[in-house]
């Protein structure tokens, strides 16, 4: 049987005290920081000029958001128009020859994605139709970039731009002087004074700032998107939720790193109108040189060849493996050789099947295997180009978090990657069903004369572009989400620091 000496009671009592000082100690602490943050959501929502600021930056948004919409529901419209078009003038094709069926040709379209509305990112820069046709593998084409006038390179007005560059100028705006004017009116002595610590102070600063900026702009950002997806879609699908949800709390992650910075700057600044200054070239620092700069030395360091160059080396490759054109090419010598011995005859023309077809199929497989070859070639390129801005995000948020947007509203450069490497793959299979019609249904003698039924080509499968799945979006943004968490805990030990400096209390 246990039984508890004076020692161990005494033991329990000091130890229980000790818990209840720290309890009281925490709660006097977050009392504190509670107390700042109220201060300073009041302070700012007594003047006139924060909410002036705000009711532009709405009315931008909602103008943003209005406009972005109201494109891409248009522009799908159009596309889907387009589409049945082109539809039914394959599907209104009489009887002919397969092979002329096959350089009739075939367009095909892509719409945007249901959340490109909030962020264009590249949707204005790639091209959004491809024509297809045998032996030839087109580029995507039509962007917007390409009809537009000069204005495009300043950019277009989303809702993204308005929360990725406007938002932080209005943190700035109306945090500057958070700290730095308590130095100069006396009361940030008067409140260390009061048993509270400096970085208390700071992170009810932090706080307060944070819940005004969420308050504003999160209400909006979560209604716009829901609001515009169900507008463009019909439904909201899980998948789409999700994107949104996402969207939202990585925004808000965001909009806290700016804050958590603007009160660090005028934590350590001597007055707000040096926070100011600072705060204004750290904005141009971030928004305007290192995104510039990022895309300067992608460009440097991963050199990605002009379309003249691209096409000549698939050429040069097609040429060297087997060129159809040339009766004494040895690929396709070797081809008719065995394909003679197949069918134990003698000549071409005794052969069970087309010739003709047989070695227009051989060249579609040579020149679609080195086209792929090539074009992933070019994308690696390309990705290792941008995989500079996506390291750099551990440098600037803003990066970070245009990154993460592009991927997860679908116009990043995998999603249009995406769309071309999916149109190849339709030509490359509907050419080939040409040549199996053109090989078993078309004699050989008096080939260019003969027809064969237009339902061959009219039970073809149409194209339906496969946008990329949320978790290969995510996938592609883990390194931009990496960026932010890291901004968060790096800017939260910065704090710390200047939060433990003498020097910045005064």
């Amino acid at each position: 049987m246990y039984i508890a000496t004076p020692l161990h009671v005494h033991t329990f009592y000091v130890n229980a005290g000790a818990t209840a000082l720290q309890l009281i100690n925490f709660y006097m602490h977050f009392r504190f920081i509670t107390l700042v943050a109220r201060q300073e959501w009041a302070s700012i929502f007594r003047s006139k000029v924060p909410l002036a600021l705000f009711t532009v930056l709405f009315v931008v948004a909602l103008l943003a958001t209005f406009t972005g919409w109201q494109y891409v529901s248009k522009f799908n419209h159009q596309q889907k128009a387009a589409h049945q078009e082109v539809h039914d003038q394959w599907m209104s094709q009489p009887n002919r020859h397969p092979h002329r069926v096959a350089h009739y040709g075939y367009m095909v379209f892509r719409e945007k994605s249901p959340l490109s509305f909030f962020d264009f990112g590249l949707d204005s820069y790639v091209g959004n139709s491809v024509f297809l046709e045998a032996h030839r593998q087109n580029t995507v084409n039509m962007s917007e970039a390409g009809f537009s006038n000069g204005m495009l390179r300043f950019g277009e007005l989303s809702m993204a731009m308005v929360l990725q560059l406007l938002v932080p100028l209005f943190i700035i705006f109306i945090g500057f002087q958070t700290v730095a004017s308590l130095k100069l009116n006396g009361v940030l002595k008067l409140l260390l004074c009061q048993s509270a610590s400096y970085l208390d102070i700071l992170i009810g600063k932090i706080t307060g700032l944070t819940a005004v900026v969420w308050a504003l702009f999160l209400p909006l950002l979560l209604v716009s998107l829901l609001a515009g997806n169900l507008l463009i879609t019909g439904d909201m699908s899980a998948e789409a939720l999700l994107r949104v949800l996402l969207l939202t709390i990585l925004y808000a992650i965001y909009f806290l790193i700016i804050t958590m910075l603007v009160v660090i700057v005028s934590a350590i600044s001597k007055s707000a109108k040096n926070a100011l200054m600072v705060l204004v070239l750290v904005w141009m620092l971030f928004f305007i040189v290192i995104p510039k700069s990022a895309q300067t030395l992608g460009s440097s360091l991963h050199r990605a060849p002009d379309k003249i160059a691209f096409e000549q080396a698939i050429e040069e490759d097609v040429s060297k493996q087997g060129d159809s054109h040339n009766p004494d090419d040895p690929h396709f010598a070797s081809l008719k050789a065995n394909t003679l011995k197949k069918y134990n005859v003698d000549s071409i023309s005794q052969l069970p099947v087309n010739y003709g077809a047989l070695v227009m199929q051989e060249g579609e497989n040579i020149s679609s295997g080195i086209f792929n070859k090539h074009f992933d070639r070019l994308v690696d390129i390309y990705k290792a180009q941008n995989s500079v801005s996506s390291i750099l995000g551990f440098a600037d948020p803003y990066l970070a978090i245009r990154n993460i947007s592009m991927n997860l509203s679908g116009t990043d450069f995998d999603s249009f990657t995406a769309f071309q490497k999916q149109t190849e793959k339709y030509r490359f299979e509907k050419t080939k069903k040409l040549n199996e019609i053109h090989l078993t249904q078309i004699k050989y003698q008096n080939d260019s004369k003969q027809k064969v039924s237009a339902k061959n080509w009219q039970q073809q499968p149409d194209f339906s572009f496969q946008p990329l799945a949320f978790s290969e979006n995510l996938a592609a943004g883990t390194l931009g989400m990496a960026a932010l968490i890291l901004w968060v805990f790096a800017s939260l030990g910065v704090l710390i620091f200047v939060s433990s400096k003498r020097a910045y209390q005064i």
